[in-house]
């Protein structure tokens, strides 16, 4: 009996130029060699300024329980993401492909994660939560989190939405509306208005003539559309050298973050200064 080769990781070119287009990729199963691509017709969006901070979260952050960092355990945030879950029937839509995919992104400086961890007395720091996305231009492509204690996805969430706005991001894209991301302030818009932000927050990087979404791209009744190789480059991205291209600097917006809140005084607890910013802006 021949044995079934697993297809290659997706090539990080052609993955940064799908999701500048609008499109990312997603598989039936954890062991599911092939993968398609998904065009959702209803995108879901978390306005940067829109993020609702409840007084529960706002309590949590000051009283800092976990602490936050960003970058420094990919694979680990990825491997808990893609971890079959109970409450989708066991199955998990990151294939093996498709996790290799986003190792190799992240090694090309457009994938990125928050992780949260609790330290404990003469114990490693453990990681109880995180989360993981796609940067580029003023983009940040949201993809999974997961949470093994109450709020600690919440807490990634709001350090990535205060990390975003110090970067400069114009569009945090959730993908799919969830109760959960919901009730964090997430909204649901049209495809095609989506891609309106999405062309306008990468207006600034690298902008070649003719560079535009095809008209005869249409995605089927599962959301899948045509593959971004047989598509035309989307605003910033081409061909080739898509992944050289103006990248979005979370890490960079990240530790902009910990120095406004160490500015500030509030460098032994920075969640305390993200909770204020969130107050005032509310």
């Amino acid at each position: 009996m021949t044995a079934v080769e697993t297809p290659p990781p997706i090539p990080e070119d052609l993955l940064l130029r799908a999701y500048r287009i609008g499109i990312f990729p997603m598989a039936d199963t954890r062991d599911d060699p092939e993968m398609f691509w998904v065009e959702p017709k209803r995108r879901a969006i978390l306005p940067l300024d829109g993020f609702v901070c409840s007084r529960s979260l706002a309590r949590t952050l000051r009283r800092g329980r976990f602490f936050v960092t960003c970058d420094t355990a990919f694979a680990e945030v990825l491997d808990a993401c893609a971890a079959p879950r109970i409450s989708e029937g066991g199955q998990t839509w990151i294939s093996h492909r498709i996790a290799e995919s986003y190792r190799r992104l992240h090694a090309a400086g457009h994938a990125h994660s928050i992780e949260c961890w609790i330290s404990q007395p003469n114990a490693p720091a453990q990681l109880v939560g995180g989360l993981y996305g796609v940067g580029f231009g003023r983009v940040f492509c949201g993809e999974s989190m997961f949470s093994r204690v109450p709020d600690a996805s919440k807490v990634a969430l709001a350090w990535l939405v205060a990390a975003l706005r110090m970067a400069g991001a114009e569009l945090l894209d959730c993908q799919f509306l969830t109760p959960h991301l919901a009730s964090l302030g997430a909204v649901e818009i049209s495809q095609k208005r989506y891609l309106e932000l999405l062309n306008q927050a990468q207006k600034h990087i690298d902008h070649r003539p003719g560079d535009h979404r095809p008209e005869d791209q249409r995605p089927d009744q599962r959301g899948a559309s045509a593959s971004p190789a047989s598509a035309s480059p989307g605003p910033g991205g081409g061909a080739t050298g898509a992944v050289s291209a103006a990248a979005l600097s979370l890490p960079a917006g990240f530790a902009a973050l910990a120095a406004a809140a160490a500015s500030a005084g509030f460098s032994s607890s920075p969640g305390n200064f993200i909770a204020q910013s969130f107050t005032q802006t509310s």
